[in-house]
């Protein structure tokens, strides 16, 4: 019974880089011995367990089979004859199939520590294609290592390509896709992650609101980068360099979606997108089960960003209509999501990467204006409910138009 460490901790060792979590591979022993040192079992396809102090997890060696279609689709072996190589060999990258002993040892059958130094990320057997999951953590890893160059071997692309064409892609299950998705707005480059989808035809498969913006021009004043994809991965990079808040890269990611839908015709203008867009975002959201938070904040900024640009030009009615739409008055956090959003368009666009957005500063200062107003006089009069937020709506006006004349 030999334990050893493996996977993405000693990937991110090799890379120096911080490790987030320890995996473990057992070789040599049963589901009756770890049971037997205190291990508490936790997998139900296959056995892990938790180490009763660390709490770290420690799978047992196994082998897969491919049995039916999908992520699920494989029956897996384990027993104590299952060698590490055999483990190591089911794996998705060659950079995630290596092992490290408890002296420091690096055991590397596939030859992932060559493709680390050259930047690659490329399968370790064809097995590859068997597990659709495999696309979406190819092109998350492709993200998570944009800033250190990593490219993706052509044969791994290949194989993506042909995963995709023969409808295995077809198999995710929508929980995974989010999983994956969220993950990726988390990393420092997202449009890696689209991007990568774009080029093996998954993206048209998954997201196919988001794959019909490539191609679709805008006006060159305005948008230096012309093409509604091109701005949107620069919007959704610019997004994640702001917050780390997925609600903000989610929203503007889906910003856009209705630029989609206009008539070439039309071109490069894109009359009431923002309208249009906001069935797109809840095909989005209810195909994959995104939580309500991420909804509802991509619905708002859909709808409402062209109002927060023209922040400069809105009268304070409007100005406080925003507000309420957002339930900024319940709801606090919404306004920050909703403006480094909206940020973020702004600064997606070629030659404004740097620009201060000063929209933002004013509804800022409107929403604290608001705030401090003093309502104490009206809760004394007893008014009816409808008659005290008439009140306070002029209330809110007033402040909000001494702001906008400072």
């Amino acid at each position: 019974m030999t334990c050893y460490l493996v996977g993405g901790c000693v990937r991110d060792t090799l890379l120096g880089l911080a490790v987030r979590d320890r995996d473990w591979v057992v070789v040599g022993a049963t589901r009756e011995q770890m049971l037997a040192q205190g291990f508490l079992q936790v997998g139900k396809d296959f056995p892990v367990f938790l180490h009763p102090t660390t709490k770290e997890e420690y799978a047992l060696a196994r082998s897969e089979r491919k049995v039916s279609p999908g992520y699920k689709g494989f029956t897996v072996h384990t027993s104590p004859e299952v060698t590490l190589e055999e483990d190591l060999l089911r794996r998705d990258l060659t950079i995630n199939a290596m092992a490290m002993t408890d002296s420091g040892e690096i055991i590397d059958p596939f030859c992932g520590q060559r493709d680390l130094h050259l930047g690659i990320l490329r399968h370790v057997s064809p097995a590859f294609k068997e597990d659709p999951v495999r696309i979406l953590r190819l092109a998350r890893f492709a993200a998570r290592y944009a800033n250190l160059g990593f490219r993706i071997a052509p044969e791994t692309m290949l194989l993506m390509e042909e995963m995709v064409s023969s409808g295995e892609i077809n198999a995710l299950v929508p929980a995974r896709v989010w999983q994956e998705l969220l993950k990726a707005l988390s990393t420092t480059k997202p449009s890696f992650f689209f991007q990568v989808l774009r080029r093996c035809g998954a993206l048209e498969v998954l997201f196919p609101e988001l794959s019909r913006l490539f191609g679709v021009p805008q006006p060159v004043a305005s948008h230096p980068e012309i093409d509604v994809g091109v701005h949107t991965m620069k919007v959704v990079d610019c997004a994640a360099h702001l917050s780390a808040d997925s609600v903000v890269s989610f929203a503007a990611l889906l910003h856009d979606l209705g630029k989609g839908l206009t008539v070439p015709e039309m071109w490069p203008r894109h009359h009431e997108h923002e309208d249009q867009g906001l069935a797109l975002v809840n095909a989005v959201c209810q195909r994959y089960g995104v939580p309500n938070a991420h909804r509802e904040m991509a619905l708002l900024v859909a709808q409402y960003h062209g109002h927060c640009h023209r922040a400069l030009e809105l009268r304070a009615a409007s100005v406080v209509k925003l507000l309420n739409s957002l339930d900024v008055w319940r709801r606090p956090q919404r306004l920050t999501q909703f403006l480094l959003a909206c940020e973020a368009d702004s600064r997606g666009r070629t030659y404004f990467e740097s620009r201060t957005y000063v929209q933002a500063q004013i509804f800022t200062r409107a929403h604290g204006a608001c705030l401090k107003i003093d309502v104490s006089d009206l809760a004394a009069q007893n008014l009816p409910g409808i008659l005290f937020k008439r009140k306070l709506h002029q209330r809110r006006v007033a402040a909000v138009k001494q702001v906008l004349q400072e």
